[in-house]
């Protein structure tokens, strides 16, 4: 219940975006509201300045929590797990030549032993494109290839700023900060985005642009909504019709989305397929919001200049920013394929794209031979995975793994110690997240609320695509693109289940001990598995108590979630 005079115990409360910013308890009532918390949220956080300190200090906890778990111990192991042999060193050579130079074979131990200025002068073919490589490089350039630290600080800081966005996002959508910071807390000790963080490989960067993209969607929409009410008004006002509604092409979050996204694509080409979701939910967007401004009752009208406005402002500007990712790569001759045409006979292009420059003709047949190179990808993994599997996150993906006996490398262990770092999702919020998010689609089709379809829509851009891509070698971790709309799913049902202090007492009381609840159990059980998270040593025996499943292979070298 809210205290009389005082706006602190409801300002905090979720509530619906749309709902009147007036609104209050209703008049006449008979049963208790709210819950002892709110009484004394509200006799305590009383004053303006109070109510700043809380709406501050919570999310600043929920971050600080985050920046341990990715940066405690971040230098061990001090050795190149998993992907990081590419990415690294590519990273290295991409800020010392522009492009990635080649290395000797077998060089990883040398390399982590101080010896980083092996590379040849010879290119490397690369998988991805090199946006992701050089944010990575950010890192080098600072702390220097010798230090492992330099090898993953900068993923580190993009999982830290990752859960600062999504607190923002989450408070925008729900109006909460006590939601907000549930949605932060949730991916701060999740395994999934904890192990991302923390390990030097593309996916995490890949995951924050398109987050920032998203949440650029979501200021559009009201910064859309908003104008196309002020021009129908003034329409009104001077008795002209409104027709079709106007084209509206000023939308600087829209721009900024299709700049971040083509950054993304820039990373990994995933982030076109968060290009095309974005742009039709903006086409969608735009005809709903015209129908409930009353501009017009024919949806072509949207999808013709919603749709068109969208295209120009995300595509091409995705594309030509992509583009832009391979400045190294044109700037300078070194690298693989740059001089492709001049030195291939018969290989420039006639006829009537014979006018396309020889750069353009080399980039594109590079884009060609990774497409080909991606797609052709079927070579058998021990950690390969089915997409249908990810949510539930039953196929881990085991990135480094050392076993040590007793009396060795400081174990103390009669039974022997082991080092893992295994990226394995919280399972309570991986399983409780896929029911939320099973529910916020039955949520949508009957309440059609916004913020539920626009969670589900981003949830969707990074997951359906890899359907259609079942028999490619492919990985659980690729599940950190989607997961933070997972989060936001969890926090989502989160705001339902607490209401608002104006709720009856005991379905509020009960709302509130189901998240702290819910919030106790997942930190517990992070707590657990924080060690196989992060390559810490501990007893053989403790290791293997986190098989949870019964067909959890133990062998050391096939460990994995069957």
């Amino acid at each position: 219940m809210t205290a009389p005079g005082s706006t602190a115990a409801s300002a905090d409360a979720p509530r619906d975006a749309d709902e009147p910013d007036g609104f209050d308890e209703p008049d006449g009532f008979d049963e208790p509201r709210g819950s002892r918390l709110d009484r004394w949220f509200a006799r305590t956080v009383n004053t303006p300045a109070k109510l700043r300190l809380y709406n501050w200090g919570l999310p600043a906890f929920v971050t600080l929590v985050a920046i341990v778990a990715r940066l405690w111990a971040l230098g061990d192991p001090h050795s190149l797990i998993f992907d990081e042999t590419f990415y690294v060193k590519d990273a290295w050579t991409l800020l010392h030549k522009g492009w990635e130079a080649a290395w000797p074979a077998n060089i990883d131990q040398a390399f982590a032993d101080g010896d980083v200025n092996s590379y040849t002068n010879d290119p490397e073919f690369v998988a991805h494109p090199p946006f992701g490589k050089w944010m990575m490089a950010v890192g080098l350039a600072i702390f220097g290839a010798q230090n492992a630290v330099g090898w993953r600080i900068s993923t580190a800081v993009v999982g830290i700023l990752a859960v600062v966005l999504l607190m923002l996002i989450a408070k925008r959508m729900f109006r909460s900060t006590l939601i907000a910071s549930v949605a932060g807390f949730i991916m701060a000790i999740d395994g999934n985005a904890i192990v991302m963080s923390r390990v030097a490989i593309l996916d995490d960067s890949v995951m924050f642009l398109a987050l920032l993209a998203f949440g650029c969607l979501l200021l559009d929409r009201s910064w859309h909504e908003k104008r196309l009410a002020a021009w129908v008004a003034a329409r009104v006002e001077q008795g002209r019709t409104l027709g079709w509604g106007p084209w509206m092409w000023w939308r600087p979050w829209l721009l900024a989305a299709g700049i971040l996204l083509g950054l993304d694509a820039g990373v990994k080409w995933t982030g076109f397929y968060f290009l095309a979701f974005f742009a039709v939910y903006v086409v969608l967007v735009d005809v709903l919001a015209r129908r409930r401004a009353g501009v017009s009752d024919w949806p072509e009208a949207g999808i013709l200049k919603g749709g068109i406005v969208a295209f120009v402002l995300m595509v091409p500007v995705a594309f030509v920013v992509y583009v832009g990712t391979w400045a190294g790569w044109l700037l300078n001759p070194g690298g693989y394929y740059r001089n492709w045409v001049q030195t291939t006979p018969g290989a420039h292009w006639t006829g009537a794209l014979s006018w396309v420059p020889d750069w353009a003709q080399n980039l594109w047949h590079y884009q060609s031979e990774m497409y080909g190179y991606s797609i052709n990808l079927h070579t058998p993994h021990p950690y390969q995975s089915n997409p249908l599997t990810w949510l539930l996150q039953l196929r881990p993906t085991s990135m480094y793994y050392l076993g040590t006996n007793d009396g060795s490398g400081g174990c103390t262990s009669s039974g022997g110690c082991a080092s893992a770092i295994t990226d394995l999702g919280n399972p309570i919020i991986w399983w409780a997240g896929t029911a939320a998010v099973i529910y916020l689609i039955y949520r949508l089709i009957r309440y059609r609320d916004w913020r539920h379809g626009m969670i589900l829509m981003g949830l969707a851009a990074g997951y359906l695509p890899w359907m259609l891509y079942t028999g490619r070698t492919i990985f659980t971790f690729y599940s950190i693109a989607f997961a933070p709309y997972l989060y936001l799913a969890l926090a989502a049902v989160f705001a339902l289940i607490v209401g608002r202090p104006t709720d009856e007492s005991y379905d509020r009381v009960r709302g509130l001990s189901t998240l702290v609840v819910f919030l106790v159990i997942i930190t517990g059980v992070s707590v657990f598995f924080y060690p196989i998270w992060t390559g810490m040593q501990i007893p053989f025996s403790y290791w293997q108590m986190h098989m949870w499943l019964p067909n959890f292979t133990t062998g050391i070298g096939t460990i994995g979630w069957i």
